[in-house]
Parts: structure tokens; sequence; C-alpha cells
């Protein structure tokens, strides 16, 4: 992907080598065991850390259920061997990951970490990951009385010059050479259809057993929106089927005991996410770790929430009048998930600043641009969608003369943007079309230009496997538990070259 081609590749731990004694004597780990001994890592690039950067956020998420996936499998009775899996994932800064010798953090607090999984156990795997991202051990050894601190020692001080055994090694023990494995996995170049031929009858299966939950989501769905209302009800994350299924009964119930209150929400979008309250653009967000009493509150509280949206609207009007009639908008897919609340403090900081140094744009000379307002930028900056991004704590001086400068690009981004656009709509409805697809969609991270090159690629294509499928485009191959198919966009076409 794109994304990562200006960072270092990192350098890959070979456990056979690294750990060629004491794992023969360590007992089993559990599955209980490996969560805990990875809840360093699951810190280090949890989703929820990555609010602000939605790109990030998305690769984790993918990455971890992927993971899952894979260990999973290794805990299934009479496994033999698993694909080598190749993960991407983005960590965080953390006390344990702060040492020196390692991938430099961005400025915005983390690194990209790109590693493979070929590992035959649950121990080794974790161990990998582990060092992979640059994360201790130590707090193994402590819960595994057979793992030896010296051996932990060894392995963190040699990841990065591991024992080279010669190749008589191997032939003679009968041991599995980690080298041959690792070039085998660098010379498959993973390929649509060979990936789709490996995949697609899993994928049909999953489907298929998913088609009465999915049935029954659109049910509960439907009845729920009509009953409250609703604009509509949508999930923040790529939750399962069932899992989604279930919150739509836990709504059921609460709106059974009381109707009238959740009525307040008539013409909202709800929204199922982390945690309960009114999104900055006017959703209502229902945390899925809530019990029924925080959601009967927040409901309750929608009026005065319905006002501070009255008061944000004006502040935003406030705004783009001081900026020449520029529009300030709120993107989901690419600003930090922030409350009403949070936003609105953002947007008063920003404004009190503008009112205290009064920038002399001329009144409506800036009308049909765009603007989004965040906190974690320093400077402003033009985006190729064709809205500024701005600082709410930027110079105003510095902010008048970057606007009025880029004024014309972005006049032009927008007008590239919305053409795009419309080319990606009628493409997509296309490869609907022409591949028979029950579904065609992608994730918030892939850009119209991205999805606009892989339907193009697609559609020269000949892929039978695709009818009646569920096709996502993402940066990554995976099967979803509910049987979407998800691709990168930049996918490679020919036979995988072995």
């Amino acid at each position: 992907s794109e994304m990562f081609c200006h960072l270092r590749p990192v350098r890959r731990l070979c456990l056979e080598k690294a750990f060629p004694h004491w794992f023969l004597y360590s007992r089993a780990f559990s599955g209980a065991e490996a969560v805990n001994a990875l809840r360093p890592f699951y810190f280090a690039v949890h989703p929820d850390f990555f609010g602000q950067h939605p790109r990030e956020r998305e690769v984790n998420e993918n990455s971890l259920q992927r993971l899952s996936v894979y260990l999973e499998n290794l805990q299934k009775p009479g496994f033999k061997s698993l694909k080598p899996t190749q993960l991407t994932f983005y960590v965080r800064e953390t006390d344990q990951n702060s040492s020196d010798g390692q991938e430099p953090f961005s400025a915005s607090g983390f690194r990209a970490v790109k590693f493979t999984l070929h590992t035959r156990d649950l121990l080794s795997t974790v161990l990998y990951i582990l060092n992979s991202c640059s994360l201790s051990v130590e707090h193994i050894q402590s819960s595994n009385s057979n793992v030896h601190s010296q051996p932990l020692k060894a392995a963190k001080r040699m990841s990065d010059r591991p024992i080279k055994w010669d190749k008589s090694y191997y032939s003679f023990t009968g041991f599995k050479d980690p080298d041959e494995d690792l070039e085998q996995v660098l010379r498959m170049e993973t390929t649509l259809t060979s990936w789709l031929d490996n995949n697609g009858k899993s994928a049909v299966k999953k489907l298929e057993n998913s088609l009465p939950l999915r049935k029954e989501l659109d049910r509960l769905k439907d009845e729920l929106s009509h009953q409250l209302q609703l604009s509509d009800i949508r999930w923040q994350r790529s939750w399962g089927i069932a899992h989604r299924c279930s919150q739509l009964h836990s709504l059921g119930r609460l709106a059974q005991q009381n109707v009238e209150t959740l009525k307040n929400a008539k013409g909202c979008t709800i929204i199922f996410t982390d945690r309960s309250g009114m999104s900055a653009v006017g959703h209502v967000m229902l945390g899925t770790m809530d019990v029924h009493h925080h959601w009967t509150r927040l409901f309750e509280r929608l009026p005065s929430y319905f006002d501070l949206q009255r008061r944000l609207v004006l502040l935003e009007d406030q705004i783009s009048y001081l900026l020449g009639g520029i529009q300030v908008v709120y993107i989901e897919e690419l600003q930090p998930e922030l409350t009403l609340e949070e936003y609105y403090a953002l947007l008063n900081v920003f404004y009190k600043r503008l009112l205290k140094n009064r920038i002399p744009f001329h009144p409506r000379s800036l009308r049909g641009l765009q603007m989004i307002l965040n906190s974690d930028r320093y400077a402003p900056s033009l985006h190729e969608l064709g809205h500024f991004n701005i600082p709410a704590l930027c110079d105003p001086a510095n902010l008048q003369w970057f606007i009025l400068t880029k004024a014309p690009q972005a006049r032009e981004n927008l007008k590239r943007k919305d053409e795009l656009k419309v080319i990606e709509n009628e493409l997509i409805q296309a490869s609907t079309k022409k591949f028979s697809l029950e579904k065609f969609y992608k994730e918030p991270s892939v850009s119209s230009k991205q999805m606009v090159d892989c339907c193009k690629r697609l559609l020269e294509q000949s892929l039978p496997y695709l009818q009646g499928m569920h096709l996502c485009v993402s940066h990554f191959y995976s099967v979803m538990q509910d049987g979407d198919l998800c691709i990168p966009w930049n996918w490679k076409s020919g036979e995988a070259i072995k």
C-alpha cells in the first residue's frame, strides 16, 4: 500500500533462531495466557487510541481481526500448519517501547510495524509479535515459571542479530529452515485471482451461513427505524452481523420499556459506537458497553443536545462570516471522533481567537470554499479533496496569507473531487452489475481516486467467483466473519510467482 512506501522495512525476527533451546522446555501456552501476555501490544495498537487518525485506526482494526483469526486457528485441535500471514500495525509510543534502536516514531507519536507470522504455537507467536513491535517480554517470564530469565534477556539483545545456522543443521535435525519459509513468502506475491481461488469457497460458506442473520438485521433495523421515526441506524465499527443484531435487540427492549423517551430521537441517526452521547454532526451515539440506564439518560437529554447543536451551527456561521464566507464543515471519515460538546469547545476557542485578531477578509470572497477545524495540527494545510485543514490555535496572520494563496488551488481540488465522485459512483454501479455483486462498497480510508483506479482495473477482469458476493475495497486481503470479501484497492493481477 502506498501509505507505507516511505517507511523503512522492519527487520524480521526469526524465533527458531532467537530461541533455539528454551522453547522446547516451556510449557504449553493457553489462549487466556496469550491474551494476557499480549496486553502491552493491544494497549499500543488498540484502535480506540487512534481516534484522530482514521486511516491508521482502520489499518489496526483490520490487522487485529486477521491476528485474531490466526490465534484462533493455532488453538484448533489437529491443525498442521498455517499460511504465513503478513500484518501491519501502527504502534503508539508507550513506556514499554520508548527505548532506542527501533523504528522512529512520527510526529503523531506512532510508527508502522510490518511483520509476517509463520509460527507454530501460541508462545512463539506472542513472543514474535512483542519483539517485532519492540515491546518487553519480561512479563511472560513471571507468568511462566519454566521460562528462564536469561533466554528472555538474550532474546531481547539478539533481536537484531539472530543466530545464523548452517543449512546442514536443518538437514541433519529435520527442523524446517525458517529462512526458506520467509523466502517463499517473499516470492509468493498474492494476486487477486490466486487469493480468490484460495478463499472464495470459504467466503461463500460464511456468507450463506450469515444470510438468516442478515435478514433478521434488516427486519430489526426497519422495525426500529419506523417505530422511533429515525433517519438511519449505523455502526461505527466493523462488528459482525450477530453482534449488530444483539445491539438492535437491546435497543428494541429499551423502546418497549420507554418508547416516549426514545421518540426524542425522531429524525436522528443512531450510531452504535464506543461511547454514548451526541456526535459532532448531531448523530445519537449509543456506547455498546453502556447499560440501558445510560442510554435512557441520553435520550432524556436530547432536547438540551438539540439546543447546543443550534448554538454550534450559529458559531460555525459566525466563523464563516469572519473568514470571508468559507464554509466550516465536519468530515466524519477524516476528522477525530468528537462529541458535540468537544467540537463546540474547539469551535469556540477558534472563534474567540478570530475576534481578538480580526483578519481583513473581504465579505463573501471565499464563498464556495470549505475548511475543517482540528486540534492536532500546528500549521494550516490544503487537502487534496479541496478543504483547508485549519488548526484551532494557528497564527491568524499566517492563516490569512495561506488561505488567500491557496484559494485558487482549493477551488480546483473541490471541482476535481466532485467530478471524481461522479465517476466513482458510475464505476461502482458498473462493477456491481458486471460481477452480479450483492453489495459493493469501500472502507472510509479508501479515497475516491483509489476506488476509481480499483474499479477500472476490476472491469477489465473476468471474475466469476464474485457472483452474489459482498465485496469491500480496503487496504488488505481478508474474509470477514460473515463472508464479506475484502480486497486491497491496489490489488495485483496475473498469476502468483512461485
